[in-house]
């Protein structure tokens, strides 16, 4: 028996999960009783493939500026130093299929992107690392395989 570590996504068995899915992580609760609810996003099979860094790097700038339009308790979200998902927590809003019609309309202003945000010097700690063509095909993907988001196993 594996012993049980502090990191949730350590005790996942990677072998067993089938990307592309969104799970619940975890719900942490505020001594004021607000609620953080965290969510695995993953886009690629975990140890079989991942997400090339410029295309990665630009789909995290594209995310994170654009979840904002269709929620207003995004707390944050961020890639996985995997390159397979993204992490996303947001405050006081449990219902999972809000979260995937959330990020099926981040995912589409995705492929409607003319431009990555924030994509200089000043904005972004590195610029020379993106590729909007890249952050499309991955979008593009991920949205092919919506009908399977729910299931993780």
């Amino acid at each position: 028996m594996t012993k049980k570590m502090n990191v949730e996504s350590f005790n996942l068995d990677h072998t067993k999960v089938k990307a592309p899915y969104v799970r619940l992580v975890g719900v942490t609760e505020g001594e004021n009783g607000d609620k953080v609810q965290k969510y695995d996003i993953r886009f690629k099979q975990p140890n079989k493939e991942h997400m090339e860094m410029p295309g990665l790097h630009s789909l995290e700038h594209l995310m994170a500026e654009n979840i904002r339009n269709h929620a207003d308790n995004v707390l944050d979200i961020g890639p996985m130093g995997c390159q397979t998902g993204f992490y996303l927590s947001l405050i006081n809003h449990d219902n999972y299929d809000d979260v995937l019609t959330m990020l099926e309309k981040t995912l589409t202003d995705v492929l409607d992107a003319t431009e990555v945000p924030a994509c200089n010097e000043v904005q972004c700690g590195w610029a020379a690392s993106h590729s909007l063509e890249g952050a499309k095909e991955i979008a593009k993907e991920m949205l092919s395989k919506r009908h399977g988001w729910h299931e993780v196993f």
